[in-house]
């Protein structure tokens, strides 16, 4: 049996977990608009107030916080439990932030490429090389909605590239421990896809009918959508999947190793941490809590 510590609750739909040296982690609350430090003790503190919708978050080369900030969306609130819904009514567009976490400062980094417009970025994971790996999961209105993508940055401003088009909503984004590969999921397809990694801000593209050049690794039947991931050591991808409120575990092939339940229908992002990564931090954003978890395997540390 599983056995869930919460840490805290009151948040507002937090994501993007973040485990820090010092046992703090840093998170996103997306409907509040804040990057937020909870304490192993469950004391919150407001690092920055970005505005928006903050999403993705990933610390970088420099120290800094990189954030998705998916630009808004407008919010259902039934029972004391949260979720989205559509595009924020005073939605200004999406863009990459850099928070300074000593001073809270924060700084637009990027807004889009050439005509290409950043709509609703979500996710967000850097490789060995200081560049980072993002998805655009794109908006949701009344009548329509964008097709996503995943894009590639450098850290410094000087690159920003759209990697991989169309995709149905893009959300979770991660690498295998290897570095040679890229995982994202489509959430509302339910689908785990891999892409072959050739160079920085490269991929080698799977011929047609490959609907975006990479390889399906894994989809689950019935009502399960995917949000965020992480990979462990083993190279297991976990995804964060909706409705079913879990954790599901994918090996590299695409078998389905298991699935860790959840008390919340939005378990929307896992993080690893613990002086052996052998801890895992979720969030339930619809309920508002981050809890933590023994996980049975160490999960992988990240680049930085």
């Amino acid at each position: 049996m599983t056995v869930i510590r919460e840490i805290t609750s009151g948040l507002r739909f937090p994501e993007g977990p973040i485990w820090m040296p010092d046992g703090s982690v840093i998170l996103v609350e997306i409907e509040r608009g804040t990057l937020t430090r909870v304490r192993p003790d469950g004391r919150q503190e407001i690092v920055a107030r970005t505005g928006g919708g903050p999403n993705g978050a990933a610390i970088g080369p420099d120290g800094k916080c990189y954030v998705c900030n998916n630009g808004g969306f407008k919010w259902h609130e039934e029972g004391g439990l949260l979720r989205p819904v559509l595009q924020a009514d005073d939605y200004g567009g999406g863009r990459i932030e850099r928070v300074d976490l000593q001073t809270g400062a924060v700084e637009t980094l990027y807004t889009g490429v050439g005509d290409i417009k950043l709509r609703g970025p979500n996710d967000i994971v850097f490789d060995r090389h200081g560049g980072f790996w993002f998805t655009d999961l794109g908006k949701v209105r009344q009548r329509d909605q964008d097709r996503g993508g995943v894009f590639y940055a450098k850290a410094d401003g000087s690159l920003l590239k759209e990697v991989i088009h169309p995709m149905i909503h893009p959300n979770g984004i991660g690498l295998s421990p290897e570095g040679d590969r890229l995982y994202v999921v489509e959430s509302p397809t339910g689908r785990l896809w891999a892409f072959e990694i050739t160079g920085p801000g490269e991929i080698k593209r799977q011929p047609w009918p490959s609907p975006n050049g990479g390889k399906l690794i894994a989809g689950l039947p019935g009502y399960q959508l995917f949000d965020s991931l992480a990979v462990e050591a083993s190279g297991n991808v976990c995804v964060a999947t909706l409705f079913k409120g879990c954790i599901s575990v994918i090996s590299p092939d695409g078998d389905l190793v298991e699935q860790v339940s959840m008390p919340d229908l939005y378990t929307t992002n896992i993080c690893f941490g613990g002086p052996d990564m052998g801890t895992a931090f979720i969030t339930l954003s619809n309920s508002g809590r981050l809890v933590a978890v023994d996980w049975k395997r160490p999960g992988l540390a990240l680049a930085h």
